[in-house]
């Protein structure tokens, strides 16, 4: 009898996101706090120190996440910030038992294959939005660039998370456009981020209701077995009822902050999912 109510619980993956270098990035994304062609107000920090990124991977690991996401702003990868972010994931593998997630924009498989030798698990590089749509919100890069990190995260082995934003201005075709294309790739995990709007970047609203956006997991939820996490942007639109995209599909929340906005209070989140009887994973398998 308990192993059947055991089954009948849902299961929540829980991530925690360390911003351990932080604004100035060269790119004109035009969703992005940390670029800087917006003075938004951000805290720039070149590399935060690795005791204070230590304590938050063993805060994580005591809030029973189960991975541990190391972002870097910046378009990509250097030998610098590659040696930077190495010797953080040597650390924290030697202290801390938790999966590392690397995410510092486009990478080669040189690279990648040094942050695998490190410690780095998984790899999060999202598409943002369909191919489309990409070049009304940035004109620096393009994303045939960042679908090609995504390929070469997976020819090396690592786990891909690859998601994007909804609520930027994309139609409903762009929408699905960039669900096929996550498709083509076939994730460990998918985030799915909901614009957070901030009064000093190009785009002033979010363009998405609650509604559409139980709509769009119910639709990741139909077409992928991976985890669908719903990520930056889930306080603006579900507030205290995020049981509901639970229920549409999601099975992955981030506790704690975001980059550079506050997410909800840990405990808070943590009370939420007891009252709600979902069964928190002890790993990335469950």
């Amino acid at each position: 009898m308990e192993k059947d109510r055991k089954r009948d619980k849902k299961m929540i993956y829980l991530c925690a996101i360390s911003n351990i270098s932080s604004g100035n990035c060269s790119e004109d994304c035009k969703f992005c706090t940390q670029s800087a062609h917006y003075n938004t107000n951000i805290n720039i920090y070149k590399e935060k120190s690795i005791d204070e990124i230590i304590t938050e991977a063993k805060i994580a690991k005591q809030n029973k996440a189960v991975g541990f996401c190391l972002v870097t702003a910046g378009k990509g990868l250097n030998d610098k910030k590659l040696e930077y972010i190495c010797e953080v994931a040597y650390i924290i593998k030697k202290e801390v038992e938790i999966s590392l997630i690397g995410c510092n924009g486009t990478a080669s498989v040189e690279q990648l294959k040094e942050l695998k030798k490190a410690g780095i698990e998984n790899y999060n590089h999202n598409l943002e939005t369909s191919k489309e749509f990409y070049p009304y919100i940035c004109s620096t890069h393009t994303w045939d660039e960042r679908f090609q990190t995504c390929i070469n995260v997976k020819e090396v082995g690592l786990n891909l998370c690859t998601g994007g934003i909804l609520g930027l201005g994309e139609s409903e075709k762009d929408r699905y456009s960039m669900l096929n294309s996550i498709k083509e790739l076939n994730p460990m995990s998918i985030p799915l981020n909901f614009y957070i709007p901030n009064d000093k970047l190009p785009i002033k609203n979010t363009q998405i209701t609650k509604d559409e956006a139980l709509f769009w997991i119910k639709e990741y939820r139909k077409n992928f077995n991976s985890m669908i996490m719903i990520a930056g942007g889930r306080e603006l639109i579900f507030a205290e009822e995020w049981i509901e995209a639970i229920n549409a599909g999601a099975n992955s929340i981030v506790i704690g902050n975001y980059l550079t906005t506050a997410g909800e209070k840990i405990n808070k989140d943590l009370e939420y999912i007891k009252k709600y009887g979902l069964e928190i994973a002890k790993d990335c398998n469950g």
